[in-house]
């Protein structure tokens, strides 16, 4: 299996992993800006994957940007058949304006297995022991 990368712009950098254990490829802007507190803002990577069937990918926050800022990501999942540029998309959650240079890491990009079976519709669900219980209910 591989993860397919093509660089959209020359200044994009290829995603990293910060060590053999590492799980999450680190992503890197590819642009300067500056999201506001309290704000969000998209932000460029330049680079296109291709991700392996039976794997999508997930955008994720990095966890220093997350304690010392307050930066969050969302809207994370990559399909594998989507081919454009990947964008992160950051939320600020501090009370300070958050400086983005090009060549900072910005989030980091985790593959996961997933499966897609066929759907069939029923008109009976069976019971657990849980049901209908919803938010809270196991603790």
């Amino acid at each position: 299996m591989k993860l397919l990368i093509k660089k959209l712009s020359p200044d994009a950098i290829v995603p990293t992993r910060a060590s053999p254990g590492s799980v999450g490829y680190d992503l890197y802007s590819t642009e300067t800006m500056s999201i506001g507190a309290h704000e969000r803002g998209i932000v460029s990577t330049g680079i296109a994957t291709t991700i392996p069937m039976g794997v999508y990918g997930r955008i994720a926050p990095r966890s220093g940007l997350a304690v010392k800022h307050g930066i969050q990501t969302g809207a994370g999942v990559i399909d594998p058949d989507y081919t454009g540029e990947l964008k992160v998309i950051l939320f600020n959650h501090g009370t300070e304006k958050f400086d983005i240079k090009q060549g900072d890491r910005i989030a980091q990009l985790i593959l996961e297995k997933c499966e897609t079976p066929l759907i069939e519709e029923v008109q009976e669900i069976k019971d657990t022991q849980r049901g209908t219980k919803g938010f809270g209910s196991s603790g």
